[in-house]
């Protein structure tokens, strides 16, 4: 049976957490580039697996060795980060792309890979492991987390569509390249210093 008090308060605990995270920031420039309807499947599907395994692993993901993951992150948040600086812009790459440019399966794909390698090991999925554990009641849970993400990166994605309205697209490249810089930065800090 679903408990909507869980439900409601592992939603609030995961949304604050994960609202100023990576995933807007991931949501909001593929927002900017893509279709918001493809990105959000592949945002979507990859957060649904990692509820999953929090759910499913439970404390085993705490066991994590902190350095290692990020380590990762922050190699990942590098390499997003070149990727944006590195990428030519179109001459009227203000634009969202085509459909017919970008099949759905590539571009929810990319929304998928992105977020099941940087998210996992995050804040919010050892915080949703550890309230299933907490609670015992996965199901309550993992719908109050899912929830939550998936608000996160929709207001991720809409944002960076709305942005573009009003900011042209290679200036928010170049912040969000600029803020991954930083992130990766941070996150290998971390990880050398522990």
């Amino acid at each position: 049976m679903i408990s909507f008090t869980v439900m409601a308060v592992t939603f609030g605990v995961v949304f604050l957490a994960e609202l100023p995270d990576k995933t807007a920031l991931a949501g909001l420039m593929l927002g900017t580039r893509y279709r918001a309807s493809y990105v959000f499947a592949g945002v979507a599907a990859a957060f649904a697996v990692h509820v999953a395994l929090a759910i499913a692993a439970g404390s085993v993901l705490t066991l994590l060795p902190h350095r290692l993951v990020q380590a990762v992150v922050g190699l990942l948040f590098l390499a997003g980060a070149l990727m944006l600086l590195l990428k030519k812009h179109d001459d009227d790459g203000e634009s969202i792309k085509d459909p017919a440019d970008q099949s759905f399966w590539k571009v929810s794909g990319a929304g998928f890979m992105l977020i099941l390698v940087a998210e996992f090991g995050d804040l919010t999925q050892i915080m949703t492991a550890n309230l299933a554990a907490r609670y015992d009641d996965p199901l309550s849970v993992g719908l109050g987390a899912v929830l939550a993400l998936w608000s996160v990166a929709a207001i991720g994605i809409l944002g960076g569509r709305t942005l573009l309205k009003y900011v042209p697209l290679k200036l928010i490249t170049k912040v969000a390249a600029g803020l991954m810089l930083a992130l990766a930065g941070f996150s290998l800090y971390e990880a050398v210093t522990g």
